[in-house]
């Protein structure tokens, strides 16, 4: 019971308690993915951010962000969206519902698919990689040890916490689609609790949520430990849609790219567990695309086309 118990407090299917910002308490109840400013008749532009964290805590962590961009934007809003899991997310964009989306690597580049173009990348380069996690007393010490044990990861559509490492395994003699099993858990903070609750050998995830891990669950982390790590990539993308205005892309670059300069720009950002935005553009992710192929190539496909 008590593994079922804590298992239960991870999966991005939960209905959560919405909290209006990073360290705050909550300010409401409910099955909340979205915080809808007073617009005052002003246009409201959605912006959305793939599902790195759990609703609950990805609110929290990116509303001082939607806070501070409404406070500077004058004649619009911008509305926060969360996403219950990778795949509601990704339907979205693949419909085009969003306005601005904050995805992953590898959904930057399908996104661009329904007409996304980059504007900024969020964090630096070197901290977008792949970890795996095993538990301190486990007997795992190289790859093949993983041979006929579960492994848990967020989503298959995951880069950083799922195709990285499945590339890492694949390139060190591990058949993924044969030597191991694959269990997709929903979440980041799942697919570490899956490790400590010994329902899997080893789970995947990226530096930021293992940070985050190890600060809001000391005692579980401290049962846990990083075996290996991928060599880095790129960081997730910030995008905007082809029909937003010009003028609107270029304010919230601008405004995104500016906010490590100041004290407040850095305390949104390390809500969020990101260094700085960058700017970039779609050819910046040509590397994804190059990588998504060799991996696709090698190992199993992804997922939509």
């Amino acid at each position: 019971m008590e593994k079922q118990r804590l298992l239960c407090l991870f999966p991005l299917s939960l209905v959560l308690v919405l909290a209006a910002g990073c360290g705050r308490e909550p300010q409401s109840t409910g099955p909340q993915y979205e915080i809808t400013p007073d617009h005052r008749g002003l246009p409201i532009y959605s912006f959305a951010v793939h599902p790195l964290h759990n609703p609950t805590k990805l609110l929290e962590a990116y509303q001082p962000l939607m806070d501070y961009l409404n406070a500077k934007l004058k004649d619009a809003r911008l509305t926060l969206q969360a996403s219950r899991d990778y795949g509601v997310f990704e339907d979205k964009y693949q419909n085009r519902k969003l306005d601005f989306l904050l995805p992953n690597p590898w959904q930057t580049i399908q996104a661009m698919k329904a007409g996304y173009h980059v504007i900024a990348m969020a964090g630096e380069p070197s901290d977008f990689k792949g970890i795996i996690v095993v538990r301190k007393d486990s007997n795992i010490s190289r790859p093949a040890d993983l041979k006929g044990k579960a492994v848990s990861y967020p989503a298959p559509t995951a880069l950083a916490a799922c195709i990285m490492p499945q590339y890492f395994l694949h390139q060190n003699g591990i058949n993924v689609n044969r030597d191991i099993e694959n269990r997709y858990v929903g979440s980041q903070e799942s697919s570490m609790m899956n490790v400590y609750l010994r329902e899997t050998a080893a789970g995947a995830t990226w530096p930021p949520p293992w940070r985050s891990f190890q600060r809001e669950h000391p005692q579980e982390a401290a049962d846990l430990k990083v075996l290996w790590e991928t060599e880095p990539l790129i960081n997730n993308s910030v995008m905007a849609r082809d029909d937003v205005p010009a003028e609107m892309r270029e304010r919230i670059r601008t405004l995104l790219t500016g906010l490590h300069e100041t004290a407040e720009g850095r305390a949104i950002l390390a809500c969020m567990e990101t260094a700085r935005f960058i700017r970039a553009d779609d050819k910046d992710y040509d590397v994804v695309r190059a990588y998504g192929a060799r991996f696709e190539k090698e190992v199993r496909s992804v997922g939509k086309k």
